[in-house]
């Protein structure tokens, strides 16, 4: 385990994937819902069975098949939202999944730890390369030098799995800062590429004054042009 890592159990690793694909589905339902009035209702039904066929049943907890589970889940989400509404429609989406993130992510009484270590355990599950590099509770930050869902990604391509975005960043900038906003504080994040591949930075932090936001209230910083979390 890599110095500031994040340890995770066998059953912490599947109920992660399982909160994971949870707040994407309930997060589009919610989009649908609020931004179209229901439109499409009839095919996202169907889609939404498509997600859920071929779950694990009880007594096969096993963290890589719910990876496989989730992945699949999320680029028929992607291919569904994208092909109706355009790729604008990804932020939108992100701030819905971030309101359900909101109240199914437990506040663990970290302060701004709390919203980076999830971005860390979410590189934990992919096996990428981080660490912790800042854990007050008032600002805190994370850095992943090499980010293991583009592996995933670029394994599932070769296979022939269709991928409506290029690049996992597409999404997962939008979803992460949300995420930190969702929490009461303000997200910042630099992304990065280098000898060890596509990689970026991640902070929480409080507001100058040294109040937290009120949630889902801030507004992303970004920096820099690159890669993407986890």
């Amino acid at each position: 385990m890599p110095e500031n890592s994040v340890a995770m159990s066998h059953a912490e690793r599947c109920a992660l994937w399982k909160q994971r694909l949870f707040e994407a589905e309930a997060g589009l339902t919610r989009y649908l819902t609020e931004q179209h009035g229901g439109r499409d209702l009839a095919d996202w039904i169907t889609v939404r069975g498509e997600l859920f066929s071929g779950l694990p049943g009880p007594g096969e907890e096993d963290p890589e098949r719910w990876q496989r589970v989730f992945f699949r889940a999320q680029a028929l989400m992607e291919r569904f939202l994208v092909s109706r509404y355009g790729h604008a429609s990804l932020q939108a989406w992100a701030a819905a999944n971030a309101q359900v993130h909101r109240y199914v992510e437990p506040d663990r009484g970290q302060g701004a730890l709390g919203p980076v270590l999830r971005i860390a355990r979410q590189a934990e599950l992919y096996a990428s390369r981080y660490r912790v590099v800042r854990t007050d509770a008032d600002r805190a930050a994370v850095e992943i030098g090499h980010c293991a869902i583009w592996d995933y990604r670029e394994r599932a391509r070769s296979r022939g799995v269709t991928l409506t975005l290029k690049s996992p960043c597409e999404y997962c900038t939008h979803a992460t800062a949300a995420n930190i906003a969702a929490k009461g504080y303000v997200p910042r994040h630099e992304l990065t590429e280098g000898p060890d591949g596509h990689g970026c930075r991640w902070e929480a932090a409080l507001t100058p004054d040294g109040a937290t936001t009120g949630r889902g209230s801030a507004q992303p910083v970004t920096t820099g042009d690159g890669a993407c979390a986890a």
